[in-house]
């Protein structure tokens, strides 16, 4: 079918009552262009339930649209896809009901042609609603793109090329090609399907001749097997990717074609080699990642979406699992490009609501449907290679829960057999209903004397000692059973134990705390049967505001909290901030994963000196790499060095303070007291009394510039493309300026609009859709979204500064 783009031309407003406005209430529409964000430009509200979503209010919102449909069309069939609606989506075509879909993370069809008027304009409206149903911060509305799809009686159902490799060797790789086609027509047809396979430089490989013939109303596949000599496989390391073409033909017609990217490479899984892609043992290198693109909210745009993917992968991760939900065809196009592999998951919850108004009031209506479009949408994406049908579901400790999680297995195997079918179990969550009686009988124990109430002090602790207990390994066996992988949350401590009890059994850590991954990394390398590791999280978020914020003991707080009050904005717990800075954590994890040789240098804000932490597991040190801390001179500061070498040198203007053991045996990391001084500090690694690497922070100096660079300088003016302007204060050598925080305003002119500007400072009240920001540690971020062709200009300026300009070629 042909696909054209509906992004454009769309309108939006908050619903408003239809007899409040026959009374004359009303709110005028804006116009907008999807993808599209409805919650982010809402003035968010101090409220007791609101920090899981940021505090950005719920409500429902309406889309309309106006699209003229050619005389020509009539007879075709003409479908409208959505890649996203969030939540509860209804869809009206020049007034009629045309479909539904409760779950905001699924791509749906609506059959619009029954609808339409030909030759006409007609209307096509979206109502979506979300109130209180997540755990995070969802946004609203039609965040993702849609597709305007047209094709005739006899085509190729959408998404209806499906291509597997089940046979490769270093000769040839069989490439098997099932077709899908429909038949709307009240007559037999039969059609010839040519099928060429391309190489990335576009030059045909093999292909395939076949005929198939269609009743009416019944579809048809048919299958081709082709062969590719000398294939170049895909892999994290080399993801070289093809093309399949399809083509319908009757006689000397094109009746329709359909084009779809693919990638050559095996898996393999066993206990004693664990995950091997392409006969490869691989440890996944994971992040957990949310949907949404911090500036931009929820809006889904491709290149927001590869952005992350390169800049995770460059930060070290070779894996990400989408949570909780499935993950976009963006980004699943990135990874593709990027070598990426992916978990991708289909729930956070089943039966049992987490919140009053989420998905388990349509899972079991809905849930069949909804696995359904995930497969279909992953099929053809080599990334890919293990569905997680859900995420620390409370069920999975019961009989009726497990069931369930059968029944999502099967029916996830029995759509997509080459891939591989895990499940985030948290064994806490999995026995809620037995932590009273495992407290007043301490069954579970870190260490002698240590019992649940205590245990339960410590989260980090708490999750892995109830996790590795009897009664989680019995009531969590079945669940466990029902899977290909093992996904576990939280549970490290099982990884050494469960090599006796369940020989047979593969492990993933399906999320964890970065606090803890030096540990955690050993063991994924010291256990074969243990494939990787997934940390909470890669890049930071909105909603569940200050899980991972930097806390103090004090006499009026003398415990951590678990969610920060109004007016905190993020989960302050990514290695990546939600601009796509890397925060010290990253390079803390990019060392203990082996793949660092320089030191890294991580400062602690001085005036929290002395002070006892009290943070949360998912919080990392209250450090920056900054050595600029005016109005601290001569005061104490901690300095944290991380390193995988045997010692490290710090070095205060020339002056040492000594060497210290770093390195494995010392969780990679050490820390020196010391003065602070403006000028340079400078860490030295040895190993065997060998240098093996040096980083140097320097003070900045004199007045304060701002600079501005764009990602690109050229971009495109279709397909998502965006351009993403980072502005920072820096002194005249170009180091940052972290303490002289000022507004900055900008104002983009030519061709293309701002959609986003914010920094990633955790609290505040800032709104993301303003023209000024005030920068945090030195650093804003500017998104902006090409309109046409030529030229796209930002003009930047800030207090004592000297305004800058950028300017970025669209084509």
């Amino acid at each position: 079918m042909i696909r054209v783009s509906f992004n454009d031309d769309w309108q939006s407003r908050p619903k408003v009552n239809p007899f409040a406005e026959l009374g004359g209430h009303s709110i005028p529409f804006q116009p907008v262009t999807v993808p599209h964000d409805a919650m982010i430009e809402r003035e968010r509200v101090a409220s007791a339930e609101g920090g899981a979503g940021a505090y950005f209010p719920g409500g429902t919102f309406e889309y309309r649209k106006t699209f003229h449909v050619p005389e020509e069309y009539r007879g075709k069939r003409i479908l409208i896809e959505f890649e996203g609606v969030h939540r509860d989506a209804t869809v009206h075509i020049n007034g009629d009901y045309a479909g539904q879909r409760p779950y905001g993370y699924s791509q749906f069809l609506i059959d619009a042609d029954r609808f339409l008027r030909f030759g006409e304009d007609n209307e096509i409206r979206v109502e979506a609603r979300a109130h209180r149903d997540s755990r995070w911060y969802t946004g609203a509305g039609i965040y993702r793109d849609t597709w305007l799809l047209v094709g005739g009686l006899v085509r190729i159902s959408p998404d209806g090329v499906r291509v597997t490799t089940p046979d490769i060797d270093g000769e040839r790789a069989v490439v098997e090609v099932a077709t899908r086609v429909e038949n709307d027509s009240i007559a037999i047809r039969t059609v010839d399907v040519r099928t060429e396979i391309r190489d990335g430089d576009g030059a045909v490989v093999a292909n395939d001749f076949s005929r198939i013939t269609v009743l009416p109303g019944e579809p048809a596949v048919g299958r081709q097997r082709l062969y590719v000599d000398d294939p170049s496989l895909w892999s994290p390391d080399s993801p070289a990717l093809y093309t399949v073409g399809v083509t319908l033909t009757d006689g000397d017609d094109d009746v329709d074609t359909e084009t779809v990217t693919f990638g050559i490479r095996s898996l393999r899984l066993d206990p004693r080699h664990g995950l091997r892609v392409n006969g490869e043992t691989v440890k996944l290198r994971g992040a957990c990642v949310h949907h949404d693109n911090g500036v931009l909210g929820a809006a889904t745009y491709a290149r927001a979406e590869e952005r992350r993917v390169q800049l995770l992968k460059d930060a070290g991760f070779n894996a990400i699992r989408m949570s909780h939900n499935p993950m976009s065809k963006g980004m699943l196009d990135a990874c593709d490009r990027l070598g990426v592999l992916v978990v991708d998951e289909a729930f956070d919850m089943w039966t049992s609501g987490k919140n009053e108004f989420d998905y388990s009031l349509d899972f079991p209506e809905w849930w069949e449907r909804d696995i359904e479009a995930m497969v279909v949408k992953n099929f053809n994406h080599p990334s890919v290679i293990m569905y997680s049908i859900g995420n620390e579901i409370p069920e999975t400790g019961s009989a009726a829960g497990s069931a369930w999680g059968r029944k999502l297995a099967e029916k996830v195997r029995s759509l997509d057999s080459t891939r591989y079918v895990t499940n985030g179990i948290n064994g806490m969550l999995a026995v809620m209903a037995d932590l009273a009686s495992m407290r007043k009988q301490s069954a579970a124990k870190v260490d002698e004397g240590a019992g649940i109430n205590t245990l339960m002090a410590d989260p980090a602790q708490g999750m892995n000692a109830i996790g590795a207990s009897e009664l989680v390994t019995r009531r969590t066996a079945e669940s466990f059973a029902i899977l290909d992988v093992a996904g576990m949350n939280y549970m490290e401590a099982r990884y050494a134990g469960d090599k006796d009890l369940f020989p047979n059994r593969i492990v993933i850590g399906t999320e964890s705390f970065t606090t803890r991954i030096d540990g955690i990394w050993g063991l994924v390398k010291q256990h074969s049967q243990v494939i990787g590791d997934f940390a909470w999280t890669g890049w930071d978020y909105l909603g569940e505001v200050g899980i991972g914020r930097p806390q103090y003991l004090t006499p009026d707080t003398p415990r951590a909290s678990f969610a920060a009050p109004y007016p905190h904005l993020l989960a302050e717990t990514g290695d990546i901030d939600i601009t796509g800075h890397r925060r010290p954590a990253s390079y803390y994890r990019e060392t203990v994963f082996g793949l660092r040789t320089e030191p890294y240098i991580a400062v602690r804000r001085p005036e929290h000196h002395g002070k006892t932490w009290a943070g949360t597991p998912w919080a990392w040190s209250d450090s920056i790499a900054s050595w600029t801390w005016p109005g601290a001179e001569n005061a104490p500061i901690a300095v944290e060095v991380y390193s995988d070498a045997d010692e490290v040198e710090l070095l205060v203007n020339g002056s040492s303070l000594g060497r210290q053991p770093v390195g494995e045996d010392h969780r990679f990391r050490t820390e020196f007291d010391t003065a602070y001084e403006p000028g340079e500090l400078l860490a030295i690694a040895y190993r065997d009394g060998t240098e093996t690497g040096r980083t140097t922070l320097r003070s900045a100096t004199g007045p304060v510039r701002l600079r501005a660079e764009a990602d690109r300088p050229v971009v495109t003016a279709d397909g998502g493309d965006l351009a993403y302007v980072t502005l920072t204060l820096t002194d005249a050598d170009g180091t940052v300026h972290t303490a002289a925080d000022r507004p900055v305003s900008l104002e983009v002119s030519g061709a293309g609009t701002l959609i986003g500007f914010g920094s990633a400072v955790p609290s505040t009240e800032e709104r993301f859709d303003a023209k000024e920001r005030q920068t945090y540690e030195g650093r804003v971020l500017a998104v902006v979204r090409p309109t046409g062709t030529g030229e796209m200009r930002l003009t930047a300026g800030a207090p004592e500064c000297e305004p800058v300009e950028v300017v970025v070629t669209v084509e």
